[in-house]
């Protein structure tokens, strides 16, 4: 039996599949029933929702993110990070293996987050597996399991549970993984050029910029690179910086090896030229780079050799964020930013609301094989951002979402206010206030 449609969200702005358009949007039980002509008649029993000439795009799908949950809450947990995402017009998120106690690296552990996870959700979440030295017995059940893949570090994660893998474990855990044709997603730093570069106790940043040298990212993803070619293995580069790789990974895609790779706002909008000496909170790693590397980045974003824009939110306590970069925690919290911080830079470049909805919402959704996610198309969920594309605010940290309100985009004037969010056509957000929480835990190929 059909069900009947019970929604329509309309606006003269509706970014789809084909482009941005006028259109209906026809939801019936929390899934898109069709996209209709902007003057459709609208079904007696449906609710209309009319946004005017607001941007409707598909809800953004945040495939790197940092909850914490359990273990470390007192950095982030699911409550307050998916409250930020709901803000921000994330409607998916997947959670990375690590900072959280226990690390998703078994099944039991994998159970333990999804059941933390399960009543504090506001938006939908999965999870990713990690790949450790020690547990490849682990990977197919986790697999098994519903995880989307796997992470892992090639040089020290910051977090003594989660310790990296050398090439020849790289290899092991590369060759189980391809046997089910899983994704393996990499933090691709070698660890051999992080050893030899400087490493002071300093507030300088350019002190930090140079322990996290181009050449560590360069190196790692070579050797990447050359592990996939060998085992046909499928692999992700995570949170790319250094902009001097993506030669090698076009290369490496004209000669069909299976890799993908994303970069983080951050990385899209801010500069190492900018960032103040102190001002750890503009620490991650791999580091924000100089002006001439982001142009660069962009370049990759506009002739498709970058993938997707993910957030890497990656927060803790304001407390370790010490002055001195070689202590300081490293990561940058946007869950609730990334989308108005993406779209202000994009359309001062000259890119458009298109752009933005497929590096942030459509590859991401492809990268996790979200097949109900990333669209707005007929027998997709119901997943909107409802965007303001010309309307300015600045960002005050009081008003942020996430549980430490530390963040490296304080007083800054951005362009993009997400006026609402939309789960499976319901709000979930209204102004930056979320409702009460309505996501579902996802798993791969369900």
């Amino acid at each position: 039996m059909d069900v009947p449609v019970d929604l329509v969200l309309r606006s003269t702005r509706v970014v789809t599949p084909e482009g941005t358009r006028a259109a209906a949007v026809a939801v019936a039980g929390g899934t898109i029933a069709a996209v209709l002509p902007y003057d459709s008649e609208i079904p007696a029993a449906a609710r209309l929702e009319d946004v005017g000439d607001r941007v409707v795009l598909p809800g953004l799908v945040d495939t790197h993110v940092h909850v914490n949950d359990p273990g470390r809450t007192e950095w982030e947990g699911f409550w307050t990070a998916t409250r930020a995402a709901a803000a921000g017009g994330i409607t998916t998120l997947l959670d990375m293996p690590l900072n959280s106690l226990p690390p998703t690296t078994t099944v039991g552990h994998l159970r333990v987050k999804q059941d933390v996870a399960r009543p504090k959700a506001h938006v939908d979440v999965g999870f990713w597996g990690g790949a450790l030295p020690d547990n490849v017995k682990d990977l197919r059940p986790l697999h098994d399991a519903g995880v989307f893949g796997f992470k892992c570090f090639l040089s020290p994660s910051g977090v003594d549970e989660f310790p990296p893998l050398d090439q020849d474990r790289l290899a092991t855990s590369l060759a189980e993984i391809t046997g089910f044709d899983g994704l393996m997603i990499v933090h691709a730093e070698d660890p051999h050029h992080l050893a030899a570069a400087p490493q002071k106790s300093s507030g300088r940043y350019a002190d930090f910029l140079a322990s996290r040298p181009r050449d560590a990212e360069n190196t790692a993803i070579g050797n990447l690179i050359a592990q996939a070619r060998r085992l046909d293995a499928r692999v992700h580069v995570l949170h790319l910086s250094s902009a001097d790789a993506l030669p090698l990974i076009a290369d490496a895609r004209r000669e069909g090896v299976r890799i993908t790779v994303e970069t983080c706002p951050h990385f899209l909008t801010l500069t190492a030229e900018e960032v103040p000496d102190g001002a750890t909170e503009f620490k991650c790693c791999p580091p924000i780079r100089e002006s001439a590397n982001q142009d660069a980045l962009w370049a990759g974003l506009a002739d498709g050799t970058i993938d997707c824009i993910v957030s890497d939110h990656s927060p803790s306590t304001a407390d370790l964020k010490t002055p001195d970069f070689s202590t300081a925690w490293g990561g940058i919290s946007s869950l609730q930013l990334g989308l108005p911080a993406v779209w202000t830079e994009a359309r001062r470049r000259g890119h458009s609301i298109d752009d933005v909805a497929r590096w942030m919402s459509t590859a991401p959704a492809a990268l996790a094989g979200l097949e109900r996610k990333g669209a707005i198309a007929a027998g997709r969920d119901a997943d909107f951002a409802v965007l303001e594309p010309d309307e300015t605010f600045t960002v005050d940290p009081a008003r942020l979402q996430h549980r430490n309100r530390v963040t490296a985009y304080a007083g800054r004037t951005l362009y993009g206010v997400v006026t609402s969010t939309w789960l499976r056509g319901e709000r979930v957000a209204d102004r930056g206030n979320p409702a009460e929480p309505s996501g579902r835990l996802l798993e791969r190929n369900k």
